[in-house]
């Protein structure tokens, strides 16, 4: 009867359980940031279920608890929200960039109509749409009890691990692919439509696999299997053919092995002092190994394409400076949420022109500053100032257990915004709600990875 009972109090709560079908449907369908692909109604629709249940018979206050986190994601709605509100005539017109709208009005005879401050509506429209993702992981995560929140590195960290599986196989010749994702046939994507955004994913759990594997400051079966998940996603990323996931897997192997110096050194206090340096030595050997291995056996796709000329490279480079122009054209109200991609084509030059087309800047900090203006470059400064004044006291404080889950959280956030130099990578609702947990583990999550 006891075993019963205790069995009863370990069972996870309704949040808890509504977290893993949110995530599971994430990792299923919620690889891709385009708008008109069909994952994207699978996992609003799941995120609004998530949301109402919650509201229904969930915990009654969750804003207690990682408020600076609900802060941004309330200011994204705002934004996103008024970019849609109607303007008259004699407004709009004023806001820079908006001439070739009211010129087509007056071409074709029409009076000049009241539009809103976004020039593509349904973009912006569906760009605050998307933000029920993150809003849901939010709600769902802030009413988590302690020893739900504990499951949480090991829960993201399986996601990962089972992303990467998907990989390999794609890797080996299966011919994986979802209807859900738009991904490339043949490409090493896992369950995302970039393999960019696929290698970011991997690369985060080298953060959380040496978390993982040394949480209990003791060695037992965790710790070689961390080992060999880091090892094994490292690979993977090699075989993805992402060149910018190399740099980003690097990153994360040093912040990884800089995140568990604490707990590794207490698991190893029985021994001498040198267990340990040969303990990382011997890591970082075995992975240079089967990274030799890998090349020697040319399956490291990801250095192969480092020295080949690639074309999507080349067009980021040549259609840097017309971003730059459309920043100052539009500059300070931005040309609304989501709208890049019909904005560039309005202003692209000719000697861009190609039968591909341009759906991002491949820098979503310029992207943001184009859609937005200043208010959206203000939210932006705002954000990364908190990210860094976080980190700061996160790494800055003493040593113990309790720092570590913050420390993560400042990693993981640190390598979306490394990606986001170059790509668009929070724009995919798998990496939005991993953002949210690591912004809030940064907030401060009590720090018991024990699972």
């Amino acid at each position: 009867m006891t075993f019963v009972q205790s069995a009863l109090r370990q069972r996870p709560g309704l949040s808890f359980v509504l977290l893993v079908g949110l995530l599971l449907t994430l990792w299923i369908a919620g690889g891709a940031s385009r708008a008109n692909v069909s994952g994207q109604v699978v996992v609003r629709g799941v995120a609004w279920l998530a949301v109402v249940a919650l509201i229904l018979t969930g915990p009654r206050s969750p804003f207690q608890r990682s408020k600076a986190v609900f802060v941004f994601l309330a200011a994204a709605v705002v934004l996103a929200l008024v970019q849609l509100v109607p303007l008259p005539p004699g407004v709009w017109q004023l806001l820079p960039g908006r001439q070739m709208l009211a010129d087509a009005a007056t071409l074709s005879g029409q009076m000049q109509p009241w539009r809103p401050w976004s020039i593509i509506p349904s973009a912006t429209a569906n760009a605050a749409a998307s933000l029920v993702v993150p809003f849901a992981t939010w709600l769902l995560v802030a009413g988590l009890p302690e020893r739900d929140r504990a499951w949480l590195p090991g829960l993201v960290l399986l996601f990962v691990l089972a992303s990467t599986l998907i990989g390999l196989l794609q890797f080996s010749g299966a011919g994986i692919t979802s209807p859900l994702v738009n991904a490339t046939p043949g490409e090493v994507s896992g369950t995302f439509a970039n393999r960019n955004h696929f290698a970011l994913f991997i690369a985060m759990g080298c953060l959380l696999a040496p978390a993982w594997g040394f949480s209990s400051g003791r060695l037992h079966w965790r710790t070689p299997t961390a080992l060999g998940l880091v090892v094994l996603f490292l690979l993977t990323i090699l075989a993805s053919g992402s060149r910018a996931g190399l740099g980003l897997g690097v990153i994360a192997l040093f912040l990884g092995l800089l995140l568990s110096r604490e707990t590794m050194k207490k698991a190893l206090s029985r021994y001498p002092r040198w267990v340990l340096p040969a303990l990382i030595a011997g890591m970082l050997a075995i992975v240079a190994i089967f990274v030799l291995f890998s090349v020697m056996a040319d399956r490291a796709v990801s250095i192969n394409r480092m020295f080949a000329v690639d074309q999507g490279q080349d067009m980021r480079s040549r259609g840097l400076p017309t971003v730059l122009a459309m920043i100052r054209a539009y500059f300070p109200l931005g040309a609304g949420l989501g709208s890049f991609d019909p904005v560039f084509r309005m202003n692209e030059p000719f000697e861009l022109l190609k039968l591909t087309y341009f759906n991002h800047a491949h820098n979503d900090f310029l992207e943001v500053i184009l859609d937005t203006g200043v208010l959206g470059l203000l939210l932006l400064v705002a954000a990364l100032g908190w990210w860094a004044w976080m980190s700061m006291r996160a790494w800055a404080a003493g040593s113990g257990r309790r720092y570590a889950v913050p420390r993560l959280g400042s990693a993981m956030l640190f390598l979306v915004l490394v990606a986001s130099i170059f790509d668009y990578p929070a724009r995919t609702p798998m990496i939005m709600a991993i953002m949210v947990i690591a912004g809030m583990w940064l907030e401060g999550e009590p720090d018991h990875p024990h699972a």
